[in-house]
């Protein structure tokens, strides 16, 4: 691929994701300018779009660990949440088309998808290990209570989620100023 090719490429991706924002209807954009040459088919702009899907959200899941690591599975739900409020048409497209894909193909994509997304929110809320078989349940129930936390719930960044707790005065000092108004 040319330079010239994958830059179009990649400004195709970006109108895709900025359309599947707009549409917000879980299904490919194909008619966006540019994505019959750069992609060869739906199952080749599905693949860019749950790649950059994984991307952001491992990207999320660093940063709120980076910030607050003491509860890895929250952080890991709040980073889930967050990473759905940026590309909110992905994560239906990749919603509709793992319920409903185009063939065999497509079908196997996702489920490789879905289990390798699966193992990545296990592993990283550290309830399993990278080897174990129980990653991909534990993985989905993760998922399942992100998805509760982004429903109606804001984007949540690591200084609001975790606010540093307020430096109060000794008990001595506080009965002073009660005492003093």
């Amino acid at each position: 691929m040319t330079w010239k090719a994958f830059h179009n490429r990649g400004e195709t991706l970006r109108s895709v994701i900025a359309t599947s924002a707009v549409r917000r209807d879980g299904l490919l954009p194909m008619d966006v300018d540019g994505v019959s040459v750069a992609f060869r088919d739906e199952l080749d702009l599905l693949a860019a779009l749950t790649l950059k899907w994984h991307t952001r959200l491992s990207g999320q899941i660093e940063r709120m660990l980076a910030h607050q690591p003491m509860d890895l599975e929250e952080a890991v739900e709040i980073a889930w949440s967050n990473t759905a409020h940026e590309l909110p048409g992905v994560r239906m497209i990749i919603d509709h088309y793992s319920a409903h894909p185009l063939d065999d193909a497509m079908a196997s994509a996702m489920d490789a998808a879905a289990f390798k997304e699966h193992h990545l929110l296990a592993v990283m809320a550290g309830r399993t290990s990278i080897g174990d078989d129980a990653a991909g349940r534990i993985g989905a129930e993760i998922e399942e209570r992100a998805r509760l936390v982004h429903r109606g719930t804001p984007m949540i960044s690591p200084e609001t989620a975790y606010d540093e707790p307020e430096v109060r005065g000794s008990l001595l000092e506080r009965l002073r100023a009660v005492v003093a108004a």
